[in-house]
């Protein structure tokens, strides 16, 4: 079990990064965090933010060295890549207003001195969105990106010793091309999952490039794969880190299925076991977890995960939260949720607007314990009523215009005429601004239905299963949950 724990000004001293979206953020051994450039209200950054990690500080270096437009180091950018090998961190590329960018720079962390890099070979085209690892303590691998014209799906190797760069040339079949996806080294193979591709859908493949160790000297070729479990949906701007045995999915953005204008911002959180080679949902404590976004970064500090930033299609963020496991020190503390970052496509509207109703406290928790939910003593599932359900109303009142007769009845009529439409709906005419107003009823049509049997007990109970009840945000489902919600909640009707 994790959990989600909202840093404070209590983990640690100095000046944390400022919002931002589209940064980096590298470890560098593990004595340090170094935060680099990104984007906050139109504004391009070029700032370097460090938290040393034994001393819990957060500060700014006085930096050295090559000067691009009078200014020491790179000029602001953001949607770049950032590797570090051993005490030094390369920064290749990324978008600075509406220019790509092919510069190629590394920041001696010894010393806080930055040198742009004059390399030679096959030099790659300037592009942002793009993705890169390191290969052990020498090269760099960088893959696909968007050029301002065109997705991409070229693989270069960089020598960081010599700084020559190598197309690398790939037999067979190809990943389509893409940007916006992440590329992790895991141990002989480049790891590519998701990204937005060619003509703009958003993908959830996952590929892996053998041929980058030159001992082993195998012929470079991709490989597609298909792991069992529970895959992540289909997204770009997320990341992937290491941690020990698994690599760790956060985030990201995809679009909303047959509703493609809407954007879907993620918070789940979704593993990769390296051992068994399949997918799961890392376990997550009812904790209140981070708004849904993408363009973050998440960081591994020993045992714990460090995100910073992100956007979510409307607000840039400035928090900073910790993945900790159940054993570590502040997992029990209360993260307060967020409530002035909504996502644009406006899923989660409403959801946290409800004020915490006591009187209905003590039936929840009896549910959720016959559930087998986990639930924080301090956090709880907050389940309107209708009548206090302002999008439930509205949706409803659209479908008995001209029957109204006063207001208590209009509560009443539209619950009835909304209930009717979703019994009637399919997954494919169901609407994606709807899923939000959807869950909260199925949530209260569960709590009702069960919590009113003073006598059921858990065996009667578990002949039922609700798949979705614990879930507190809208964004929180992938596009093929939406098929069973809505058939566990048409059970509900009967």
């Amino acid at each position: 079990m994790h959990h989600w724990v909202k840093a404070s000004s209590s983990d640690f001293t100095g000046t944390p990064p400022q919002p931002r979206s589209g940064h980096t953020a590298v470890n560098v051994g593990k004595s340090m965090v170094v935060v680099f450039g990104g984007l906050v209200d139109k504004k391009f950054l070029n700032d370097i933010i460090v938290y040393d990690i034994e001393n819990k500080l957060w500060f700014e270096p006085e930096c050295t060295g090559s000067v691009s437009e009078g200014k020491v180091g790179p000029t602001p950018r953001a949607f770049h890549v950032a590797i570090t090998i051993d005490c030094h961190m390369f920064i290749f590329g990324g978008r600075s207003g509406g220019k790509r960018l092919g510069d190629f720079w590394v920041l001696d962390t010894d010393i806080w001195q930055w040198s742009e890099l004059t390399s030679f070979g096959d030099l790659p085209t300037p592009r942002d969105f793009s993705a890169a690892a390191a290969i052990g303590n020498q090269k760099i691998v960088l893959c696909g990106g968007w050029d301002g014209k065109k997705w991409l799906s070229d693989v270069y190797v960089m020598d960081t010793m010599s700084l020559e760069w190598m197309e690398l040339s790939v037999s067979g079949s190809l990943p389509p091309p893409r940007c916006g996806h992440t590329a992790t080294m895991v141990e002989k193979r480049l790891l590519v999952f998701g990204g937005r591709g060619g003509g703009g859908p958003i993908m959830g493949d996952l590929w892996a490039l053998k041929g980058l160790i030159d001992e082993e000297r195998e012929t470079p070729g991709w490989t597609q794969l298909k792991l069992p479990g529970q895959a992540p949906s289909a997204r770009c701007g997320h990341t992937v880190t290491s941690g020990g045995h698994y690599l760790l999915l956060f985030g990201g953005h995809g679009t909303g299925g047959w509703l493609s204008r809407y954007d879907v911002y993620y918070n789940d959180t979704i593993i990769l076991d390296r051992v068994t080679a399949q997918w799961k949902r890392l376990p997550i404590s009812n904790d209140e977890p981070p708004p849904p976004r993408a363009y973050h970064t998440m960081t591994s500090i020993g045992a714990r995960h460090l995100l910073i930033g992100g956007f979510d299609g409307k607000s840039t963020f400035g928090d900073l939260w910790w993945l900790v496991p159940e054993d570590d020190p502040i997992a029990k503390r209360s993260s307060v949720p967020q409530l002035g970052n909504p996502p644009e496509t406006k899923e989660s509207e409403g959801e946290l607007d409800t004020q915490e109703r006591g009187q209905e406290g003590s039936t929840i928790a009896e549910l959720q314990k016959k559930m087998g939910i986990s639930v924080s003593s301090r956090l709880r599932l907050q389940i309107p009523e209708e009548s206090e359900d302002q999008e439930f109303v509205e949706l409803g009142t659209r479908l008995i215009e001209g029957d109204l007769v006063n207001q208590s009845s209009i509560v009443q009529m539209a619950a009835l005429a909304l209930r009717q439409h979703r019994k009637e709906s399919t997954p494919e005419t169901l609407q994606l601004k709807e899923l939000s107003s959807l869950l909260r009823d199925y949530q209260r049509l569960i709590s009702r239905k069960y919590t009113a049997q003073s006598n059921l007990t858990s065996a009667d109970f578990g002949k039922k299963t609700f798949t979705f009840y614990h879930i507190k945000n809208s964004s929180e489902l992938r596009m093929d949950d939406i098929s069973k919600l809505l058939e566990e909640y048409k059970t509900l009707l009967i």
